[in-house]
């Protein structure tokens, strides 16, 4: 991965994986010497990291957070009355802890959510609170797209025009970064969220 960034002059990268859920420390370990190798191979380029909840192991994420990445994100997918129904095995209140420990750390926080799974504006709003009040400084926005029928069928497609409503208000209530329209996902316009 290292060598793959520096051939291609990769000047901010993100990383995501797979839940390492089989390893004993949840991947955390392959996580923090992933982060190292690129930073030591590539000093000059930037980093997001798109981390898993560690099943709520503070000692796990502190592991990531040691490696100093810019920006450590971490999605809830949806809000929190659906969040059961939606997400597997994460809750929304270990997400939140997990984001808040990111926040105190002094490394930037991100988080994101699909819209079009039946949650309500008021649920969207009190979502943006929730990560506000953890401390949260990046909000991404999109669209859910059923990824195969075994999936929960999307409810509704939100108007490019409430996506821009819901970026202005997230704005107003203190985030420092929103993106927001039908085709965000998590690492969209992620080179403008190093704060």
């Amino acid at each position: 991965m290292a060598r793959s960034v520096r051939l291609m002059e990769v000047k901010h990268g993100v990383i995501t994986s797979v839940d390492r859920d089989d390893l004993d420390d949840l991947g955390a370990g392959l996580w923090a010497a992933a982060i190292r190798r690129v930073k030591e191979v590539n000093p000059g380029t930037t980093l997001e990291v798109l981390i898993p909840d560690f099943q709520g192991r503070i000692e796990l994420v502190q592991q990531v957070v040691d490696e100093k990445p810019e920006v450590i994100s971490h999605n809830l997918e949806t809000v929190k009355r659906l969040s059961r129904q939606i997400r597997s095995r994460a809750r929304y209140e270990t997400s939140l802890e997990v984001l808040g420990y990111v926040a105190r750390s002094g490394i930037t926080a991100k988080s994101g959510i699909m819209l079009g799974l039946g949650e309500t504006e008021a649920e969207v709003h009190e979502t943006m609170d929730d990560l506000l009040a953890v401390g949260v400084k990046v909000m991404t926005l999109g669209q859910y797209l059923q990824p195969t029928l075994n999936h929960m069928p999307v409810q509704e497609f939100i108007t490019p025009e409430s996506f821009e409503k819901f970026k202005t208000i997230g704005l107003g209530k203190g985030f420092a970064a929103v993106e927001s329209s039908p085709l965000v996902r998590s690492s969209y316009h992620a080179e403008k969220h190093i704060l």
